[in-house]
């Protein structure tokens, strides 16, 4: 039966909300999605800036995470209405919502400290109430329960969506964060292995914000057109993260705006043009390092896929190609899929596994102990 479901994703690099529209029909390997409807809804600022004082340990607060949860809820809401009426579509013929919330913190491993955990917020019960269907949210729990990091979840959609029967695929989104996702040829969802590889944008686009005030380094010009700080690159190679064994996950905590400063402050007698060029090229060498150690050694990769943000930093790309030389690197436009609605739709994907009552995690990807069903699901009754 084909329903109209919406997918909500805003990432790390909080440039919006992202709201797909999409039809679907089936599941698992006989789903089929017609996407209707595509729109980056922008945070109001007074919202941004009160999502970005959550992030940090020193300025959040329970009250303010406590708000910011229905807030960012009904920012959620009033985006799918907005995209909803840009695009004709009947709000009340949504069949369902899936919403993968805001990343606030996320423990991968537990320490000393606290537990291995992941806290998303924008609160499902609040997008069901205004939009008046099913919400399928907080997509984590579940897999850390099982043992599991919570993360990456992508990986399943990509594996119903991307697997090929010809060819050794590696999605690879670079984001915030950069992760792939290892396909197989008509493998089987067990053999997927999937993992984050380290920082994607997250570090050059806070350099770029801080050392030239612009959103980003717009086809990695700056960074061209820099040197390479040798030490600093050394520094930021030796960084713990690169080095642990799959499955792993990361974000914020250790990439974040935090230790960029820590770094540009160290080395800022240098040109600023050339710490985001350095900061490029760790961005680059973590992502070669990651298929040099971890993927490359147990499988022959035919291509890689790249899509998010970082498909757009030419100079990124150049460096990947330029490592990773004996491989074909394409963007996902390259395969006649717009890579902009690919989060948001996964997560259209993984609600309807929910809505189905079937599991959708994969448990080489986030070390889960079992397969678990994803989300947590806020029902509505119609008027």
């Amino acid at each position: 039966m084909k329903k109209l479901a919406v997918g909500i994703m805003s990432g790390t690099s909080l440039d919006g909300i992202d709201i797909v529209i999409t039809e679907i029909e089936g599941f698992y390997s006989n789903t089929h999605l017609n996407v209707l409807a595509f729109q980056t809804i922008d945070y109001e600022e007074k919202l941004l800036s009160r999502i970005k004082k959550s992030l940090s340990t020193k300025e959040s607060s329970s009250q303010l995470l406590c708000s910011l949860n229905f807030e960012l809820g009904y920012a959620y809401a009033n985006a799918v209405k907005k995209v909803c009426e840009n695009h004709k579509i009947n709000l009340d013929e949504i069949d369902f919502i899936a919403s993968h919330g805001q990343t606030i913190y996320h423990i991968g491993e537990t320490n000393n400290e606290f537990i291995k955990s992941s806290l998303q917020l924008g609160e499902g019960s609040v997008i069901a109430n205004e939009c008046k269907t099913t919400v399928v949210s907080n997509f984590r729990a579940a897999d850390i329960a099982a043992g599991g990091q919570g993360a990456p979840l992508v990986p399943f959609a990509d594996y119903i969506l991307f697997t090929d029967e010809n060819n050794n695929r590696v999605m690879h989104n670079i984001g915030g964060i950069s992760n792939v996702t290892v396909l197989k040829k008509q493998g089987t969802i067990a053999e997927v292995i999937a993992f984050d590889t380290g920082p994607g944008n997250m570090m050059i686009d806070y350099a770029a914000q801080e050392l030239f005030n612009v959103t980003y380094d717009d086809n990695g010009d700056i960074a061209r057109s820099g040197d390479i700080i040798n030490l600093m690159l050394e520094e930021l190679l030796e960084h713990e993260f690169l080095s642990k064994l799959p499955p792993k996950s990361t974000g914020r905590e250790e990439f974040g705006d935090w230790y960029t400063k820590l770094i540009i402050d160290k080395y800022k007698q240098f040109d600023n043009k050339d710490i985001i060029t350095t900061l490029t090229y760790f961005s680059a060498l973590s992502i070669t390092h990651a298929y040099e150690k971890f993927i490359i050694p147990n499988l022959k990769v035919d291509e890689i896929i790249v899509s998010g943000g970082g498909a757009n930093n030419n100079f990124l790309l150049d460096l990947l190609k330029e490592n990773l030389s004996e491989i074909k690197i394409l963007k996902l436009e390259d395969i006649g899929f717009d890579s902009s609605i690919k989060e948001a739709l996964a997560f259209v994907v993984l609600a309807n596994e929910t809505l189905n009552y079937n599991p959708s995690n994969v448990k080489s990807a986030t070390g889960a102990n079992k397969f678990v069903i994803l989300g947590q699901v806020n029902y509505v009754i119609k008027d």
